[in-house]
This record gives structure tokens, C-alpha cells and sequence, in this order.
């Protein structure tokens, strides 16, 4: 009989190992709950003969634990020691994004991770008859401190840029609303991420010559519609129609953001039928 016992005094960790116990179908598993002198023990004996599928079972249910009940923890003490400087309302955003790096993990790290865990894992109750389940976790594996501590890093690094965008957005904005000017209307055609400006005549605006009369120089890139930007920026016009030939994009959102009321999009017009038609006459050739 092989018998292993899980130590924990966290009574939300103990009720949900024994709800898992209970409603997993695994032959030849019996239970008990002790109370020694310093923790509440799950005491879990198993009867059978494979040894290892009942370690796999525990290596699960283990895991489980960790991830649930102890991932944002992890987080959370990881950000108050290396990032004590930041406000808690920063505090609790940086949680968040890092949170959604983890749970999406677009460098499949994670899988990497969760093996390695569950190796250890197996490794241990294969060697030990007793796990002290915290010892375990901020002891025993140190690769996964390792790996939440990198993406904490990365949310930092998120948030840093996305406070600096809205710093920058908000600055442009008193900018524009502080500033007269007497130009009525600009048209703005977006089309494959590129942007084209028109006056209302219907003439092209060469962004390349009032860049260097730019009142506000971005210091924020936005690829090649940095251009565009400035000359609206220059020239601040008292609307700006956007006409949308393909999809919006962070670009127009930033236009959106900084001259508000001012824009209007637009996907049908005669303007925007007449790029489109451009559109795929060159896409054909």
C-alpha cells in the first residue's frame, strides 16, 4: 500500500482536496483527516498496484492547488518586493496584466512549466511519504518563481508603456483644445495601415512639409502614420473625417483619443468608394 500525506492549514486548500477526493473515480483510495500539533493532514492511502498512476493522480490534484490558490498570490508578493515603489491602484493593474500574459503565454512557456511541475511533483511523492504543501511550493520549484517573476517583469514593462501612451495622449489633447485654428476640415483615407491626407477640395496634404513645422513632435513612434499625426497635429482642424477603406486599428484610436470630438468615421461615401475601388484594382495587378 502506498500512503501519502498532504500538509496544510489553509482550511479553503483542505476542502477543496477532500471535495476533489471525494468525487474522483479512482479504485482502491481511502482517506483520512488528523490534526497533529501544528497541521491539518490529508492522509490518502492507496491500495492498488500502480504505484504510478497514483502518483500522476496526487501530481494532478497538486498542480491544480497550485495553480488556483497559490499562482496570484505568488504574483501579488512578487510585485510588493520588486515593485514596493508603485501605488496599490498600479499595484493591482500590473496584477492584471500579468495575470492575462500568464493565461495566455503566447511562447507556450507555460507548458513547459506545468511538466516541469508535475515532474517534480511525482519525483517528490515517489521519494517521500509527507509534503508540507507551502514548503513544497516555495522551496521545491523554483523554476515556476523563476518563470512568474520573468512575466511579472513583462507586465511591468506593459504598464510603464501603456501609463506613458496616455501620459502622451493626454498632453496632445490639452494641446489641441488649447490651440485655434482655422481650418475647417480634413479628410483622412486609412487604408492597408497607411494614411492619405485631402483637404475638402479634395486635394492632397503633403505631410512630409508640415512635419517640420510641427508644433508637437511625437516621441512616441506610430510606424508610418507618424507623418499623418504631426500634420494634424500642425494644422488642427476643426474636423476630421476618417474614412475607413480596411479595419481600425490602434492609429485610429489614437487620432480618436487625442482630437475627440473632432473625428468622424466614415465607410461609405463617394471617397471611400473610390479608394476601395483603387484598393482592388491594385491588389488584382
Amino acid at each position: 500500500m502506498k500512503s501519502f500525506c498532504i500538509k496544510t492549514n489553509n482550511t479553503t486548500i483542505l476542502n477543496y482536496l477532500l471535495n476533489q477526493i471525494e468525487k474522483i473515480d479512482f479504485k482502491d483510495l481511502i482517506y483520512t483527516k488528523n490534526k497533529f500539533k501544528i497541521y491539518n493532514n490529508i492522509i490518502i492511502h492507496y491500495k492498488g498496484e500502480n504505484n504510478t498512476n497514483f502518483c500522476y493522480f496526487l501530481s494532478d490534484l497538486i498542480k491544480k492547488i497550485i495553480t488556483d490558490f497559490y499562482e496570484e498570490k505568488i504574483i501579488k508578493q512578487l510585485i510588493n518586493y520588486n515593485y514596493f515603489y508603485f501605488e496599490e491602484h498600479e499595484k493591482r493593474i500590473i496584477l492584471q496584466n500579468c495575470l492575462k500574459i500568464v493565461k495566455i503565454d503566447e511562447d507556450k512557456e507555460r507548458e513547459k512549466i506545468d511538466m516541469l511541475i508535475s515532474e517534480k511533483i511525482v519525483k517528490y511523492i515517489m521519494e517521500n511519504k509527507t509534503m508540507i504543501l507551502n514548503g513544497f511550493i516555495y522551496f521545491r520549484i523554483k523554476e515556476y518563481f523563476n518563470y512568474l517573476d520573468n512575466n511579472v517583469d513583462k507586465a511591468v514593462s506593459q504598464f510603464v508603456i501603456e501609463k506613458e501612451y496616455s501620459e502622451f495622449i493626454s498632453l496632445l489633447r490639452i494641446y489641441v483644445e488649447t490651440k485655434n485654428t482655422d481650418l475647417d476640415l480634413l479628410h483622412l483615407i486609412y487604408i492597408n495601415g497607411e494614411s492619405i491626407l485631402i483637404d475638402k477640395d479634395r486635394n492632397v496634404v503633403s505631410v512630409s512639409e508640415n512635419v517640420y513645422n510641427a508644433k508637437y513632435l511625437s516621441d512616441i513612434s506610430f510606424s508610418s502614420n507618424d507623418l499623418a499625426l504631426n500634420t494634424l497635429l500642425t494644422l488642427l482642424p476643426k474636423k476630421i473625417e476618417i474614412h475607413l477603406i480596411n479595419e481600425e486599428d490602434e492609429f485610429i484610436n489614437t487620432i480618436k483619443l487625442i482630437f475627440e470630438s473632432r473625428v468622424s468615421i466614415c465607410n461609405d461615401c463617394n471617397i471611400c468608394r473610390t479608394y476601395k475601388l483603387l484598393n482592388n484594382a491594385k491588389s488584382i495587378h
